[in-house]
Parts: C-alpha cells; sequence; structure tokens
C-alpha cells in the first residue's frame, strides 16, 4: 500500500534529474506561485481538515477494497474497512486527531464516520466493484523529460484485454461546474502524459468520480493534445526556474484564498512572507494523498 505518511517529504534526485513536478504543485504554481513557494521552498505546514482528512479515509478504503474477492466487495465490507482505515490516518498524521480534540462525547465523530460511509455508498452507485480488477491502484508513475521529473500517484488503473488504459481518480467532493472542468481535467491530463510517455499508448479514458453528488467527469485525450500539454507543463517548470532566480513568486488572489492555510502571510492580505532563503532549493514534493491535491 502506499504510504500516507509526510507527503511533502524531500526525495534524491539523480544527477541527471534537474527538477521534479506534481500535478498538484504544477497547478499550485499556476494558480498561485506564492502558494507553491510557501509548500515547496518554505515548507511551511499545513493544517489538517475535516474534508480532506476523510478523502484520506476514504481513498485508503477503495484502494483496500480491491484486495477482497470480487464477491465480498460489498457496501457492507467497505463500511467495515472504515475504522482501520481511521486508525491508518491517525498513525501516519497523529496531528489529525486535533480535528476532534473539543469532541468531548463523540458526537462530532459519528457524524464524520456516517459521512465517509455514505461516500462510499456513492461509489457503489456509480460502480459494481466485484466486476472489476484493477491493473493497479495507487500506482506511482513518473518519467523524466528535458531533466524534469513528471510524477504522481494515480487512483487506479484499468486495462483492457486489448491494452486499452481507464484512468480513474476518486474525488470526494462534488462535480465542478462547467467553467471549471479544465482545471479539474489538469490533474488526469498530466497523468495521461507520463503514461504516454511511459507506456507508448494514449489512455482511453480519463475518468473522475465525484462520491459527493454521484457524478462521473470523462474525457478521451489524443495525442496532438498531449503534445501541447507537455509544452505547459515545461513552461511551467520555466517560469519556476526564473522565480527560483529571482525569488519572486507573486500572490494571485482568488476564491480559494479563504482556505488557505497561509492567508495571514499573504501581501495580497496585508501578511509578510517569511525571508526568501538566500540558499532556497527546490524539494521534490511527494503526491501520495489525493485528498493532497484535491478533496
Amino acid at each position: 500500500m502506499t504510504q500516507l505518511s509526510d507527503p511533502e517529504a524531500p526525495v534524491a534526485l539523480p544527477d541527471a534529474v534537474l527538477g521534479s513536478l506534481s500535478p498538484s504543485r504544477a497547478a499550485d504554481f499556476k494558480s498561485c506561485p506564492l502558494l507553491y513557494r510557501f509548500r515547496c521552498v518554505d515548507r511551511l505546514p499545513q493544517s489538517p481538515s475535516l474534508a480532506a482528512t476523510r478523502g484520506t479515509m476514504v481513498h485508503a478504503v477503495l484502494e483496500s477494497l480491491f484486495d477482497l474477492p470480487a464477491t465480498e466487495r460489498t457496501l457492507a465490507a467497505a463500511a467495515e474497512l472504515l475504522p482501520a482505515a481511521w486508525q491508518r490516518v491517525r498513525d501516519e498524521e497523529p496531528a489529525v486527531d486535533e480535528l476532534f480534540a473539543d469532541d468531548t462525547d463523540g458526537s462530532r465523530f459519528t457524524e464524520w464516520m456516517a459521512s465517509a460511509t455514505s461516500l462510499l455508498g456513492n461509489y457503489f452507485a456509480l460502480e459494481d466493484p466485484s466486476r472489476l480488477e484493477p491493473a493497479s491502484r495507487e500506482e506511482l508513475i513518473e518519467v523524466v523529460v528535458d531533466g524534469l521529473r513528471l510524477r504522481g500517484y494515480v487512483d487506479r488503473l484499468d486495462v483492457s484485454p486489448a491494452g486499452d488504459i481507464r484512468v480513474i481518480d476518486y474525488k470526494t467532493g462534488t462535480t465542478p461546474r462547467e467553467a471549471f472542468e479544465g482545471k479539474a481535467l489538469f490533474q488526469m491530463k498530466f497523468y495521461a502524459l507520463v503514461l504516454w510517455r511511459t507506456r507508448g499508448v494514449v489512455p482511453r479514458q480519463l475518468r473522475l468520480m465525484y462520491l459527493a453528488d454521484t457524478d462521473t467527469l470523462s474525457y478521451a485525450p489524443e495525442a496532438e493534445e498531449l503534445e501541447r500539454f507537455e509544452r505547459t507543463i515545461m513552461a511551467i517548470w520555466a517560469a519556476i526556474q526564473r522565480a527560483m532566480e529571482t525569488g519572486d513568486f507573486r500572490p494571485s488572489p482568488s476564491r480559494l484564498c479563504d482556505w488557505c492555510d497561509h492567508k495571514a502571510l499573504c501581501p495580497a492580505f496585508g501578511g509578510t512572507p517569511p525571508p526568501f532563503p538566500a540558499d532556497a532549493v527546490l524539494t521534490d514534493p511527494r503526491d501520495d494523498l489525493p485528498e493532497v491535491r484535491n478533496p
């Protein structure tokens, strides 16, 4: 199983690799360069949230569910996996206990666990896991392009007998409005690009499964599109390199700022970032957790 601990731990890079980029960190820089700096240069900690922690737990259950024989992959069996998944999250990230520090009678925790069970029920409304045998779950995929390592963890890969690949990503939030579909698919195109470059096959389908409202978003990429996307990723990396040379990581305020852990340090809201390190280096943040990307 994928380890859930320290998703931002630095990873040693071979000499031939000049840097590393995951879909989450690429999306961070694209949406707000200062957020990227806070996470990858300053390495500021992030507080656990109820939604993200629940996402971690639900993803862990859906990963473990396929360890069971096909006939035993039921909602009841999935619900029985929740306590072990919660304990696993606590072991890997003890700070999550703070989420229920003032829950003296346990009612909030009980309600929260029930909401996780509800999300699992919505998953079963979308597909029947007893009819599926995934090729992999929580698989690390990576490729080096012009010295840049592109890497990430895919929730699930389905491969047909004919070799067609379907990339599955579970989301514990709601389906984005049409105007935001492109942002939602950014992560999936990143995975498709890495799979194409490593396997020589363009995935037949990219599928986002939104468990909060029992909906899906599917997309069929093409090779020419992935070539353009690769150029976009390399342009993002070039911009990151320029920002590292100048120390100029500018904020880009948006509605998402209300949920940012680092808002108090943002100059767009009257804050002051920490001094830019004189010996600043980029870490290679691991993207092990789907909920770290987006719930």
